[in-house]
């Protein structure tokens, strides 16, 4: 092969190379990373990424060089002369793509392994996924509607459901797990700066698997400490933090919580809402659509409530949960 040739077929490579390069470098396609977890995963997808940009380049300055320099003319039918092939060639090209995934298979499960460790004294949370509500339990016994974690610290997440399938992701930490009725799932998380992060349900879960969103606060070490120690305490009425522990928000609107759920009734207009059903009082119609969801549904909604939130919420909470909204009700 000439010298020119290859200085062009270098050229058209390095060209292709630039180009692939610039929309990998300039298109966020990942979130910034939040955990040591998601630094290793994005190392995965960056090493993996320079890989195909190489490979991208050669096979792109190959089929461009070899369109331009030789095809035919129109009006040539003529046949090809036969080639026998390149022995090899074709055991370079089979042998180096075979190396390459190799690479990339042991760089992932290097990674794997040791975003599965959770070290000697990790803090570890139940994660409860149902439709369309997330629940977090402490090993302190509270639960709360949203997740709070220590930064720098090892927190294990055991996923589970109570009724179809879910996924639990938080796109900055990047893990993510299925959460499974009657079984136990779990991944690691090390956050590495405090912030706020959405979490999200990857899995089609149903009509409100949209809007089954909560979000996870990480806290410096001291400040969960103390939020922990106390309970976790939410600033507010009591009732707000009933209805923040027990993922109301996912599915209603309710200014006065910061909630804009759609899947069921908006919660501010819980007077007409009251009056339409023409089912007693406002805190008893309230009370009975918590506890017997199915005994009456809103006109242009779906019966898509869980029914066992009268088991699940204690009678007190339940109580301060129909006083507040009731309070809110406009």
């Amino acid at each position: 092969m000439r010298r020119g040739s290859l200085i062009q077929l270098a050229a058209i490579g390095l060209i292709a190379g630039a180009v692939a390069t610039a929309v990998a470098l300039l298109v966020p396609w990942l979130p910034p990373a939040g955990g040591k977890e998601a630094d290793r995963i994005h190392f995965v997808y960056w090493f993996t990424t320079v890989i195909c940009i190489c490979v991208f380049a050669v096979v792109a300055a190959v089929l461009t060089y070899s369109v331009w320099k030789f095809r035919v003319r129109p009006d040539d039918d003529a046949d090809g002369p036969p080639t026998h092939g390149h022995t090899k060639l074709e055991i370079v090209w089979t042998a180096v793509p075979a190396l390459l995934v190799t690479a990339i298979s042991i760089v992932s499960a290097i990674v794997l392994a040791q975003n599965s460790h959770a070290g000697s004294n990790p803090l570890v949370v139940k994660v409860t996924a149902q439709q369309f509500a997330w629940m977090f339990t402490y090993p302190n016994g509270k639960s709360f509607g949203y997740l709070t974690l220590p930064e720098g610290r090892h927190t294990k997440l055991r996923i589970t459901s109570n009724d179809v399938i879910h996924s639990f992701w938080v796109p900055e930490l990047s893990q993510k797990q299925d959460a499974v009725p009657g079984q136990f799932n779990t991944i690691v998380v090390t956050p590495t700066r405090t912030a706020t992060y959405p979490v999200i349900c990857t899995e089609l879960c149903g009509l409100g698997h949209a809007v089954m969103r909560s979000h996870v606060d990480v806290l410096a070490a001291g400040k969960f400490d103390t939020w922990l120690r106390t309970g976790g305490k939410t600033a507010g009425a009591p009732g707000l933090a009933v209805f923040q522990q027990f993922g109301c928000g996912g599915c209603h609107t309710l200014k006065a919580a910061g909630a804009n759920g759609s899947v069921g009734p908006d919660l501010d207009n819980l007077k007409q809402l009251a009056a339409k059903a023409n089912r007693g009082p406002l805190t008893a119609f309230i009370k009975e659509s918590i506890v017997k969801p199915g005994a009456y549904i809103a006109p242009g909604y779906p019966n898509a409530m869980p029914p066992n939130f009268g088991t699940q919420i204690p009678p007190d909470k339940l109580n301060q949960l129909v006083q507040y909204l009731a309070g809110q009700a406009k």
